[in-house]
């Protein structure tokens, strides 16, 4: 159930929001949608492949783990990483769209699910206005990772539309085996053809250079440098479980 209303600093003025992480809240996935506005960050942490939905849109993933809901990076009520995916740092909070009398769209405003998990009133966790009704340090930086999220939900179709028309989005197959007995297979995945990006001409590079879209492929394609770091943290887990 959502109780989901647009935020103000006389409904909500004494809100608190719990800001850990752990299972009840969510985070303990295998993999998580991330926006190509994030994707500088999340290529030093994740894996970044691609899933096509069932509309035949392309969305990127962050991989997190290999079994069912086995989230690597959640140790102690933390999130052990550089970045946090912006789905996982905005809690209660989402953007919204409203409607002016004439059937116009207005500005994306802040809302807030009031039956969210982390959702309190004056009690711990970290208050969303200040006393005297300003916002505080914690919906400031809650309002970026909003900004980001919506930026990143407009900007993800083209930047995939520009990808899959050079020829750089193929599909991966990534087997892993962690002993003899410990084996994964991951497939259904999308990810930036290497072989494809080495070989792109100079017209091409151009073409995607000027849009701003050689670099996040570039960021996407590394980031497959971390499968070897997330099979490592596999092993310490188990080494300790």
């Amino acid at each position: 159930m959502t109780n989901i209303v647009l935020l103000n600093n006389v409904d909500h003025h004494d809100l608190t929001v719990l800001t850990g992480h752990g299972a009840e809240y969510g985070d303990a996935v295998n993999q998580t949608l991330i926006f190509p506005t994030e994707w500088e960050e999340a290529q030093r942490d994740y894996p970044i492949l691609f899933r096509r939905s069932d509309d035949g849109r392309f969305h990127s993933v962050a991989l997190l783990g290999f079994d069912r809901d086995e989230n690597l990076f959640l140790e102690d009520g933390a999130w052990r990483a550089r970045h946090v995916p912006a789905l996982h740092q905005r809690g209660p909070f989402s953007i919204g769209v409203q409607r002016d009398e004439d059937g116009n769209m207005g500005e994306p405003m802040i809302h807030v699910d009031l039956d969210h998990v982390r959702v309190g009133r004056g009690g711990q966790g970290s208050p969303v206005f200040l006393p005297q009704g300003g916002n505080s340090p914690y919906l400031e930086a809650i309002a970026e990772v909003l900004r980001r999220i919506h930026a990143g939900s407009q900007a993800n179709d083209a930047l995939f539309a520009a990808l899959t028309g050079e020829g750089l989005i193929k599909p991966v197959t990534i087997e892993i085996a962690l002993d003899d007995n410990k084996r994964y297979v991951l497939d259904d995945f999308h990810a930036i053809g290497a072989e494809r990006m080495a070989f792109l001409d100079g017209d091409a590079l151009a073409r995607l250079h000027a849009r701003g879209y050689l670099q996040p492929a570039i960021w996407a394609l590394s980031s497959l440098g971390n499968v070897p770091h997330l099979i490592d943290r596999k092993n310490r887990r188990l080494a300790g479980a």
